[in-house]
């Protein structure tokens, strides 16, 4: 009796283990984009992605102030917040001449629109196929 209980706690066990493994895999690693601000514009103009998990890395080249870094679906009023899609943002303002990261994002197919309110930037479209 104790042979078949050991047999199943170790069947069981080797189960679950397979069933995270599995999980872990289908679970998409996030790819960083690094998107950089100068004075008034970010450097990169229009971005063009797969559908997928990003991580959006910001860096301020000597803007002289904080900077951060917002991401809208194209044609949502993007001067509402609750139209932002709030992962994207940076964890952390951006302080001349460091880097920060925003939260891992998942993007759809679709148009989006990237800028700056603090910096200003103008706005960028940002493609995902």
């Amino acid at each position: 009796m104790k042979n078949l209980i050991s047999t199943l706690v170790l069947a069981l066990a080797f189960n679950f283990s397979i069933n995270a493994q599995d999980k872990m895999m289908k679970h998409e690693k996030a790819t960083v984009i690094s998107l950089e601000q100068t004075k008034g514009a970010f450097t990169q103009e229009q971005l063009t992605l797969k559908e997928g998990n990003y991580i959006f890395e910001i860096t301020n080249n000597n803007v002289g102030h904080q900077v951060g870094f917002v991401l809208v679906p194209k044609g949502k009023d993007a001067s509402k917040p609750e139209n932002h899609i709030s992962s994207a943002y940076v964890t952390k303002a951006v302080d001349n001449n460091t880097t920060e990261r925003s939260k891992e994002t998942k993007l759809k197919k679709g148009e989006y629109i990237y800028f700056c309110p603090l910096n200003p930037t103008p706005q960028y479209a940002l493609i995902v196929k």
